[in-house]
């Protein structure tokens, strides 16, 4: 087994991934509500960080399918880089998702109230519902990685 990271402490863990996964999903709430940074010349397009964003989203993707591999061949140390580069890129996601949100203007569907409108709203909102439901599990699940309950890690990351 590899040895433990961080120093276990279920009281201020628990808080703070509370205090975390709340405030981000607030943030995000709020963000269509946020309009004084719009159309702020930074000298680029602002709608790159939404390319970035799907780079950064594939990537993730890609090192989440090779930690779970890492993982099944007991390469433990190798799925704890995966999984940390991970975290550290799904973190720079969201600092370049908040943004692109912040700077650029409000995108909206481009068709008539279709079918396709519905599909879309009905994957956003379910998008939207279940990253805020899953940030918690991520970060307790990457916590008790950290503090070396692995049983306990394992066990979350099934659902995780």
């Amino acid at each position: 087994m590899l040895t433990p990271v961080l120093k276990k402490n279920d009281k201020q863990a628990k808080l703070l991934i509370w205090i975390v996964s709340v405030f981000i999903a607030v943030a995000v709430a709020f963000l269509n509500k946020v309009k004084f940074l719009t159309g702020l010349d930074l000298g680029f397009d602002v709608h790159l960080l939404a390319l970035a964003n799907a780079v950064i989203n594939g990537t993730v993707s890609v090192l989440l399918v090779w930690a779970l591999i890492a993982v099944k061949q007991k390469n433990l140390l190798l799925h704890k880089r995966l999984m940390l580069a991970a975290i550290v890129l799904s973190s720079l996601f969201l600092i370049s998702y908040i943004g692109h949100h912040l700077l650029a203007s409000e995108t909206k569907y481009g068709g008539v109230h279709d079918a396709m409108y519905y599909t879309y709203l009905f994957i956003l909102l379910t998008h939207i519902l279940l990253a805020t439901v899953i940030l918690p599990f991520i970060l307790f699940t990457a916590y008790r990685a950290l503090t070396g309950e692995y049983a306990q890690h394992k066990k979350l990351a099934k659902y995780t």
